[in-house]
């Protein structure tokens, strides 16, 4: 095999990206790859390499044992250049390498938990950062974070996984809303009893399924959905009710499609935290969890101290 030189290392980032997507067409996709100059590429890496990587056919797409033990080498490979990367941002004041972020999906019209403002802020200070930004359920980001995929995530999670550095950073309140098309829409509060919120179909996050049932005193839920966006279309379909944060939920109900459910009632706030795997504090990660809460806290000036970073 011949020694590998720089442009090399797109090659194997364009297989790592083959090899995560599973297809040719997923890649593509993801990539913004035609087909021929996909196919170009992993030819060029196998004539480097020396082996086949991968078969495609009527029995689909699959690593070869030669493709698994490069993807697993270059999973590490690329491990130590952020690594790198990072002590050299380090040693020279300024901040490199790539910061893996997660978050739950359905904030960004939150001016608290949007991570929009902060990554602007970041962005002027820390050019050189590669960003990667994700979206998955608390759970996911949890194990994303525990398993060293993220570096950094944000969202409703339960604290409870070992290694992990939990820090409060804002509580989201909710209420229960329904559809303009549902009977309950037109009915006014003080005429809806509990009976019949609890006759009604109910639309739960299958993440938080018994938590929204409690919060409902509801018996049974008829749907579930795993996204706020999702929530959103079942709860607008007229068939269910269901929680949303009021930053969403609210948006609709200025709109006219929705109305929200006896406030005063139903209502709670749900803590959101910022995880990170306890002693991976990397100049790039900390820059940024400083500014995850500098967002929260609605601050447009000063950082949070560092002793109360790791409260």
């Amino acid at each position: 095999m011949r020694r590998l030189d720089n442009i090399d290392l797109r090659l194997i980032r364009i297989f790592v990206a083959l090899a995560e997507a599973g297809s040719f067409n997923d890649a593509q996709i993801q990539l913004n790859l035609s087909q021929s100059t996909l196919s170009t590429h992993i030819a060029a890496l196998e004539k480097k390499l020396g082996a086949s990587l991968c078969e495609r056919g009527r029995r689909g797409f699959r690593l070869t044992d030669f493709g698994k033990a490069t993807y697993a080498a270059a999973k590490i490979l690329f491990a130590d250049i952020e690594s790198f990367q990072a002590r050299i941002g380090k040693e020279s004041q300024r901040l490199s390498g790539r910061l893996r972020i997660g978050i739950v999906d359905g904030v960004v019209t939150s001016p608290e938990l949007g991570l929009q403002t902060a990554i602007g802020r970041f962005r002027i200070y820390a050019p050189d950062v590669f960003l990667d930004l994700a979206l998955s359920t608390p759970l996911g980001l949890e194990r994303a974070v525990a398993d060293g995929e993220r570096d950094v995530v944000i969202g409703p999670m339960s604290q409870k996984i070992t290694g992990l550095a939990y820090r409060p950073i804002f509580r989201e309140p909710h209420g229960l809303y329904c559809g303009k098309a549902h009977p309950l829409f037109a009915r006014p509060d003080e005429v809806i009893s509990a009976q019949e919120i609890e006759a009604v179909a109910f639309s739960v996050r299958g993440y938080l399924h018994f938590d929204d049932l409690y919060r409902a005193h509801h018996p049974r839920p008829e749907g579930t959905v795993m996204q706020m966006e999702a929530q959103v279309m079942m709860i607008l379909s007229g068939s269910f009710i269901g929680f949303l944060p009021l930053h969403i939920g609210d948006h609709w109900v200025g709109r006219g499609e929705m109305r929200r459910v006896k406030p005063t009632r139903y209502n709670f706030s749900s803590q959101h935290f910022v995880a990170t795997r306890i002693g991976d504090r990397t100049p790039p990660i900390a820059a940024f969890v400083e500014e995850i809460c500098r967002q929260a806290a609605g601050r447009e000036g000063g950082v949070v101290g560092e002793a109360a970073a790791d409260a």
